[in-house]
């Protein structure tokens, strides 16, 4: 199982921005892989391999993946009695709509909260 990782969301998105987006990538691959753990999805696409796909695809992978990305938090929500909501659809229409940093940061919000995971 990965190790979850407490991150602070604001330091994240201003090395974000610091590196020009260079620390989101790296940040987009350890929550992927981290998610995946926490939510009993060992066989999907890892974080490694869902950047790769996202950048040989000019980012269409990247809209699929924002929408499993909220399928697996609500998920992990229900699963620690919160009431899940419509991540999917939520993360999906921020991509879209360029503000894909928003995404990582709540599902780094989600991670941060879990501790343990499921």
């Amino acid at each position: 199982m990965v190790p979850l990782k407490q991150r602070s969301i604001p330091l994240c998105i201003i090395l974000s921005i610091v590196t020009c987006g260079i620390y989101t990538l790296y940040w987009m691959v350890c929550v992927t892989d981290e998610l995946n753990a926490v939510s009993g999805h060992h066989g999907d696409a890892s974080g490694g391999l869902a950047l790769v796909l996202t950048l040989v695809t000019c980012g269409l992978y990247g809209i699929y993946w924002a929408y499993k990305m909220g399928e697996k938090v609500d998920e992990f929500r229900v699963y620690n009695g919160q009431p899940s909501g419509s991540w999917a659809i939520i993360y999906l229409l921020l991509y879209i709509f360029g503000l894909a940093i928003i995404d990582l940061a709540l599902i780094q919000d989600n991670l941060n909260r879990c501790g343990s995971g499921f």
